[in-house]
């Protein structure tokens, strides 16, 4: 997968304004090697530690809207921090990895660059930040909200009423019938078969009579 390198500067397209001078003095302290790829189905961030003289690298998708993009990076750079101060010695994504992650976040919050909506999602976060970007489901419905393209015909499959029938990206046709704590269960109509989905699945309604 091809990776573009960006200056620091660049980062202004990226992050939401008034972000900027905070972003770039965590980077410029800990000496990341900041990437911005391009889009990944299964992350949106990763971080490597620093080894055998090579700087901290962060990987961040390129595609995410400012607000979603910024908050990918705090996860990744609490990564960073928790490793500074740990080492490999604790979980990955255990206590001390969510509190070095809370207090970036309040940091951030405390700067007022953040819509009302997604300060509510990241105070209710704070509580119990997920081990993954991804695992954030009510935070990420919130933040998609902002996406800059909304595609024609295509909504989060969260925003689906129950028993509407949908297509998803392979072509098949489901019927929506409730949700699982964050997972949704449909059954396909071709097969009768149940499928369990992420709330974020993005899909196409169908008229009643498909």
């Amino acid at each position: 997968m091809s990776k573009v390198e960006h200056p620091l500067h660049a980062l202004n397209a990226f992050i939401p304004k008034g972000a900027f001078d905070a972003v770039v003095s965590l980077i410029n302290q800990y000496k990341v090697h900041l990437t911005v790829t391009k889009a990944r189905k299964s992350v949106l961030g990763d971080y490597r530690h620093a080894s055998r003289g090579a700087n901290h690298k962060i990987t961040v998708n390129g595609n995410l809207n400012q607000y979603e993009f910024l908050i990918t990076l705090l996860h990744e750079l609490a990564h960073l921090l928790c490793f500074e101060q740990f080492g490999n010695r604790v979980d990955a994504h255990g206590r001390e990895w969510k509190n070095i992650y809370g207090a970036l976040l309040h940091s951030f919050i405390q700067l007022d660059i953040f819509p009302t909506d997604i300060k509510k999602s990241l105070h209710k976060t704070l509580l119990n930040p997920a081990a993954t970007a991804n695992g954030e489901t009510d935070l990420l419905l919130v933040l998609r909200k902002y996406n800059p393209i909304q595609k024609e015909g295509v909504v989060i499959l969260a925003n689906v009423p129950d028993g509407t029938r949908f297509m998803e990206t392979k072509g098949r046709v489901f019927q929506k019938l409730k949700t699982r704590r964050k997972r949704i269960e449909c059954v396909e109509i071709a097969s009768g078969h149940i499928y369990l989905f992420s709330a974020l699945t993005e899909v196409k309604p169908l008229s009643p009579d498909v």
